[in-house]
C-alpha cells in the first residue's frame, strides 16, 4: 500500500466526518431551541391569596422540576405569573396578557368566578385552561378550553349532604354564602339543597354577602340564626368562613358548621382560632397519603416554601403536570395542547391518577375532613 493512497483514503475519511458534524449541526438548528411558555393566573392577593399563592408556588416547582430534567423535548419552560386580583376585568386584562406573550396554555384561574369571566377568552384564542380548584357545573360537559383536576361542585356539595344527613339530628340549615363568586356558591348550593331535600333536610334560608373589608359578619350571623335551625353552611373563602365562624361562636358555641373546600386552607385555621373547631368540609385532598408522589412532592414542597402543602397546591401540581406532559406527549409542534391532553386522558397525579372525560372534565375522591385540635382531621 503506497502512502499517496493511504493518504486518499485518511483525507476522504476526515471529509466524510466533517460532512456528519456539519450535517449534525443543521439538524440542531432546525429543533426550536426558544423555550416554551405557559402561564399561571390566580388571586395571589386579597382575601383568596391563599389559595392564589399555594397555587402559583405549586406550578413554579413543577415547572422547575421539569427544567432540571432536561425540560420538555429539549426545551426549557419559561412560566409567567400574573395576580388575578378575584377582579374579572383584571382577569380578562391578564390572561390577554399571558396570551399576547405566547403562552400556549395556562393552569388556573382559581375561583370559578375568574374561570367565568376568562374562558370566553381562552376559547377564542383556542388557548387551554387547566384549573386545579375550579369546580362550577356552568362550565360542566362543555366542548371549551377550559380542563380542570378536581371534581365538580355536584359530587362535592352531595357528599357534604349525605353526611350531615347521616348526622343525628342535623334536618335544618341555613346557608351562608360570597355573592362574589356566585357561579361556585350558587352551583353548590344547588347541587347541595338537591341531595339535602331528597334526603328529608331543608336549607330553610340562604344568606348571600359581598366579601370586603366592611362585611358585617356579626350582623349576618344574627340574620342567620333568627330562625332556630340545626346548623350553619358557609360558602366563602377561608378568611371570611373564619370571620363568620367567630361571630356565631359568640351567638352559639354549639352550633355544628359545615364550609366547603373553598375555605380548606391553613389560613381558616390561623384567623378563626378556637372558634372553627369541629368544623366540618369534604375536599379531594387526603392529607394523610401514603402515596410515594405525594410524599415526595411534600418533602419538596416544604424545603421551597417552608409550609405544608394543601388542596390547592397538590391540586396545582397536578394541573401543571397535566400541561406539561401534554406538551412532552404531542405528535407534533402543530398538535394543539387542547388535543394533547384529550389523545393522552389519563395522567398521574400526586394521589391518584387523573382521568378526564372528553370535556376535560374529572371525578375524584372525596375526603370529609374536620378541624380538630388546631388541624384538620380525616373523618371518612
Amino acid at each position: 500500500m503506497d502512502r499517496r493512497s493511504l493518504a486518499g483514503r485518511l483525507c476522504d475519511r476526515l471529509r466524510a466526518a466533517v460532512v456528519v458534524a456539519l450535517g449534525g449541526m443543521a439538524f440542531v438548528g432546525c429543533v426550536p431551541s426558544e423555550p416554551l411558555t405557559i402561564g399561571f393566573v390566580g388571586s395571589t392577593s386579597g382575601r383568596s391569596a391563599d389559595l392564589g399563592i399555594a397555587g402559583r408556588d405549586a406550578v413554579q416547582l413543577a415547572v422547575e422540576q421539569r427544567n432540571q430534567a432536561g425540560g420538555v423535548g429539549g426545551r426549557q419552560v419559561r412560566l409567567l405569573l400574573r395576580d388575578d386580583e378575584q377582579n374579572p376585568e383584571v382577569a380578562r386584562r391578564v390572561l390577554r396578557e399571558l396570551i399576547d406573550q405566547g403562552a400556549v396554555a395556562i393552569v388556573g384561574p382559581m375561583t370559578s368566578a375568574m374561570a367565568m369571566a376568562v374562558v370566553p377568552i381562552a376559547n377564542q384564542a383556542r388557548v387551554l385552561l387547566v384549573s386545579p380548584t375550579v369546580s362550577t357545573d356552568e362550565l360542566t360537559a362543555l366542548d371549551d378550553h377550559f380542563f380542570r383536576v378536581n371534581t365538580s361542585t355536584v359530587d362535592n356539595a352531595g357528599r357534604v349532604a349525605q353526611f350531615l344527613l347521616d348526622q343525628q339530628g342535623t334536618r335544618r340549615l341555613v346557608a351562608i354564602y360570597d355573592t362574589g363568586n356566585r357561579s361556585f356558591t350558587e352551583s353548590w348550593l344547588a347541587g347541595f339543597q338537591a341531595a339535602y331535600q331528597q334526603g328529608g333536610g331543608e336549607l330553610v334560608q340562604r344568606i348571600g354577602f359581598a366579601s370586603g373589608g366592611e362585611t358585617a359578619f356579626l350582623t349576618i350571623a344574627r340574620d342567620a340564626l333568627a330562625t332556630p335551625v340545626d346548623g350553619v353552611v358557609v360558602l366563602a373563602n377561608a378568611t371570611d368562613t373564619a370571620l363568620l365562624s367567630q361571630q356565631i361562636r359568640k351567638l352559639d358555641s354549639r352550633l355544628p358548621i359545615t364550609a366547603s373546600g373553598w375555605a380548606a386552607s391553613d389560613r381558616l385555621i390561623e384567623v378563626g382560632g378556637k372558634a372553627v373547631e369541629g368544623l366540618t368540609l369534604v375536599q379531594d385532598f387526603d392529607r394523610n397519603s401514603g402515596a410515594t408522589r405525594y410524599q415526595e412532592f411534600r418533602r419538596l414542597y416544604l424545603e421551597r416554601f417552608h409550609r405544608e402543602p394543601e388542596a390547592a397546591a397538590v391540586n396545582a401540581f397536578d394541573a401543571g403536570n397535566v400541561v406539561l406532559d401534554a406538551l412532552a406527549g404531542r405528535r407534533d409542534l402543530q398538535q394543539g395542547v387542547k388535543e394533547a391532553v384529550l389523545a393522552a386522558r389519563q395522567f398521574e397525579g400526586l394521589q391518584e391518577p387523573i382521568s378526564c372525560d372528553a370535556f376535560g372534565d374529572v371525578r375524584r375522591k372525596l375526603f370529609v375532613t374536620v378541624v380538630r385540635d388546631g388541624r384538620f382531621a380525616l373523618v371518612r
